[in-house]
């Protein structure tokens, strides 16, 4: 690593050599391997990064320059790069975070780690250096092709291309993947392009033999020269980029050191809008991951350097898996089941429906508006699709699940996987805003299983609806034990039954338990057993709408506690406190859950410490309310 440790900023870039920059990039490489083998991380596209980014570095002056990276989970070496070479802590708590960040260098300037987002930002920053004078700064957003998928990519290439007088750099690192292999239109352009003979090269060739030619041989080059735009679309088809108004330069090796600096030099000259075309290969350099067919390692846990096998095996099963198989079985039930992803069919565990049903299986690209616009579609044709997304990117089609699925009644089954705090990825992969978003939607149905059988249970009951949009939302990683109900009020699952009930009070505390929170409460319940307080707890199963027999049952206690791994603002608890409120039912709440902050990157467990969200830290809290409620009255 003798290069690499006197890289402490860009401009030390300046003074390799061809051969050192050869030798810089393998030093990136063994160093990505070694160190993220340690702490799990996106290692894949990072590989596929390293000449790319140096070029960069080298051709730009970040800060000055502005380096954007869409989605930001390609920045590792970037970071390396920057000065940031201690990734013994990556994605844990004080250490570096996984993606861009403001908080750790100036050389970050965006960090929301949702695609498709960064052109917008990089219109927007254009239009600031242009409006300031600012006419030495330039601005380079890199967008991968599974990126150029998302509908917002294209809305700002639309705007991007209004002004040809504004600067800007547009890198595409076409390595033919988001998680997995880039599909669509798009994509099949792309490809296209890749594989296509360039028109530079052809018409350098022209250029030369025709010259050659006697007497007519200048005029034919002339005119052929003057059909440039029809020869460009005949030989390589990037005429789309030109047609939108945007000058297109490559296909360009990107893992060509020299070949990548001189089209990054000729865009940054160009004085308008550019796109650099670059093909990488993500996971270069590394045989484990070049061989991975499924997603060349974009994510990997701790894993042995040489092997690329899990160091550790897991320890029971995850969520996903138990939502994969219960599709598969449903699949071979219902011949009307119908499965969406946006770009992430592995890590959503729709991979098994797809094997057994690939003519059922729709993968939209990173276009989840697109997902339930199309689902709408799909239920109003006859057929129940079941989209499954990560939990905070169904953020991005809310007003498609409002307007074009609720507003029409179909049915249409949303799965929300790695709901609730998922820590390491940080602030913006946390699932913590569903439930609240949600809320609002009506006729919308919300499942919240608190276990792999409730979940079984629930996705069935889910796809049976077929007049309204239905949810079910679950954690991320392993799957706890089964918590057994001991009872049934109307349609929530008893967990822990309060005893006998003195007068008109059944226990002194009404645990609503929401999903995976089950297994805390029940614990908070012990805790406060032990001090002598009572307490109920039910899990409601289906939290939206709140269940008819709750405001009945929650009167028959002195407290009711809500807990939920969910913001607290609009949340579960703050449903049920008004349910509560409308049938006149005068006891105090105190709900739990996340608060409405962006949580910085940390274990789960730590995440869930740190915002009181543990059974100690609940069962503390409630104490003092029955405590102080019991001493005559409390206000909560």
């Amino acid at each position: 690593m003798a290069l690499l440790t006197r890289i402490r900023g860009p401009r030390d870039l300046d003074r390799l050599t061809p051969g050192q920059l050869t030798v810089l990039a393998e030093e990136i490489r063994g160093f990505l391997v070694e160190e993220v083998s340690k702490t799990g991380g996106h290692l894949g596209p990072n590989l596929g990064v390293v000449e790319l980014t140096i070029a960069l570095h080298r051709v730009f002056d970040s800060p000055k320059d502005r380096v954007l990276f869409d989605t930001g989970h390609q920045s590792y070496v970037h970071k390396l790069l920057t000065g940031r070479q201690d990734f013994s802590r990556l994605r844990v708590r004080g250490g570096l975070s996984g993606y861009p960040s403001r908080a750790e260098s100036e050389h970050d300037v965006i960090e929301n780690s949702h695609a498709s987002t960064v052109l917008g930002y990089a219109d927007g920053l254009a239009k600031a250096n242009q409006l300031q004078g600012l006419t030495d700064h330039s601005v380079v957003a890199v967008i991968g092709d599974g990126a150029l998928t998302g509908g917002m990519a294209w809305e700002a290439l639309n705007n991007i291309a209004e002004a040809q007088d504004r600067p800007l750099v547009i890198v595409v690192n076409d390595n033919g993947r988001s998680y997995s292999p880039t599909i669509g239109g798009m994509a099949n352009h792309l490809a296209t392009l890749r594989t296509t003979q360039g028109y530079e090269r052809f018409l350098s060739w022209g250029k030369d033999a025709l010259q050659r030619t006697p007497v007519v041989g200048q005029q034919i080059f002339e005119t052929l020269h003057g059909a440039k735009k029809g020869l460009k679309d005949f030989i390589a088809p990037q005429g789309m980029f030109e047609d939108l108004g945007l000058k297109y330069i490559g296909p360009i090796d990107g893992h060509d050191a020299q070949a990548l600096e001189s089209a990054l030099k000729r865009a940054k000259g160009f004085g308008g809008p550019v796109i650099v075309h670059c093909l990488t290969q993500k996971g270069r350099g590394y045989q484990a991951a070049e061989q991975n067919e499924e997603d060349r390692f974009h994510a990997v846990g701790v894993i042995h350097p040489d092997s690329g096998l899990p160091v550790k095996s897991s320890v029971g099963q995850d969520w996903t898996s138990v939502f994969g198989e219960e599709m598969v079985a449903l699949g071979r039930e219902r011949r009307d089941l119908v499965a969406i992803t946006a770009a992430m069919l592995h890590p959503v565990g729709l991979a098994p429906f797809a094997k057994e049903f690939p003519e059922r299986t729709f993968d939209v690209g990173i276009a989840e508006q697109h997902a339930a616009v199309s689902a709408a579609g799909l239920a109003t044709g006859g057929l129940h699709p079941v989209v499954a997304v990560y939990a905070t990117f169904l953020n991005r089609a809310f007003d498609q699940v409002l307007m074009d699925v609720a507003l029409h009644r179909c049915g249409v089954t949303f799965v929300l996987d790695r709901a609730g705090v998922t820590g390491t990825d940080g602030a913006s992969h946390n699932g913590m805003w569903d439930m609240s978003i949600l809320q609002v939607v009506p006729g919308l149905r919300l499942a919240a299983p608190r276990d792999a059988d409730q979940l079984r249970a629930q996705l069935r009951e889910a796809v049976l609806v077929d007049d309204a949009p239905t949810v079910v939302r679950y954690s991320k990683g392993t799957v706890g034990p089964a918590i057994p109900a001991v009872g049934r009020i109307g349609g929530m699952d008893v967990l822990r039954d309060g005893g006998e009930a003195v007068g008109a009070v059944r226990a002194d505390v009404l645990f609503v338990s929401v999903g995976a929170m089950a297994g805390t409460c029940l614990q908070a319940a012990e805790l406060l057993a032990a001090r002598g307080i009572s307490s109920t707890v039910v899990d409601p199963r289906w939290v939206k709408p709140v269940d008819p027999a709750l405001p009945a049952l929650a009167a028959e206690h002195r407290v009711v506690v809500t807990v939920e791994d969910n913001g607290r603002v609009g949340g579960v608890g703050a449903t049920i406190a008004q349910a509560l409120r409308d049938a006149g039912v005068d006891v105090p709440l105190r709900d739990f859950g996340i608060p409405q902050e962006f949580l910085d990157h940390a274990s789960r467990d730590q995440i869930m410490e740190q915002i009181g969200l543990t059974a100690p830290a609940i069962a503390e809290r409630v104490a003092a309310l029955v405590v102080k409620q019991h001493a005559g009255g409390i206000t909560v």
